[in-house]
């Protein structure tokens, strides 16, 4: 009987390819390493204004990703990386309504289903849902993303990029077996 499972939030943007290698090793990670990981849409405008750092910016594909999150979190982890599909592996759109679409129906989600989140975009429920979870990274002292945030033994650990996993997996009390796991690699 391994450990009980602790907490690990990544709070991410797609916009930020240094956050999808984080998000990979943690969704790869996840069930070796038995962690509940809670994937945390963020906004990287409002992370690095609350820094002082220059943003670029991803609002539309960021507020659609919480919309799923609220309403299908079950969908979260496909939509999230076929948008970073979109914009870092085939240089295309994120931030038009077609693109998003496009990119949650490749998730496996229905026109209709796909639809209906991206009309909840522009409700005070999201925007304020994307608020809270951006403020939320800032509290833990965000200055870019990704951050993940670890929850152990009654104590937070803030860890800035996708290249502290290894600290992460010490962290855990877990062993660190590079990008691709022995479990995934047998599945790829």
């Amino acid at each position: 009987m391994g450990p009980l499972p602790r907490t690990v939030e990544l709070f991410y943007d797609v916009l930020s390819p240094y956050s999808w290698l984080g998000f990979e090793i943690l969704c790869r990670y996840q069930n070796i390493w038995n962690i509940n990981l809670q994937l945390r849409p963020s906004l990287i405008t409002g992370i690095m204004k609350d820094s002082g750092n220059k943003p670029p910016g991803s609002l539309s594909a960021m507020r659609f990703l919480t919309a799923v999150n609220l309403e299908h979190p079950e969908m979260l982890e496909k939509a999230s990386r076929e948008l970073w599909m979109r914009v870092w592996s085939r240089n295309e759109d994120i931030t038009e309504p077609q693109s998003i679409l496009a990119a949650a129906e490749k998730a496996g989600m229905s026109a209709e289903q796909a639809q209906g989140l991206l009309e909840k975009i522009a409700t005070p429920k999201v925007k304020n849902q994307l608020k809270e979870t951006t403020e939320a990274a800032c509290r833990y002292g965000a200055f870019g993303l990704p951050i993940t945030v670890a929850h152990v033994d009654g104590q937070t650990h803030m860890l800035f990029g996708s290249d502290r996993m290894e600290l992460l997996a010490h962290l855990l009390g877990e062993k660190w077996m590079g990008p691709i796991p022995p479990a995934v690699n047998a599945r790829l």
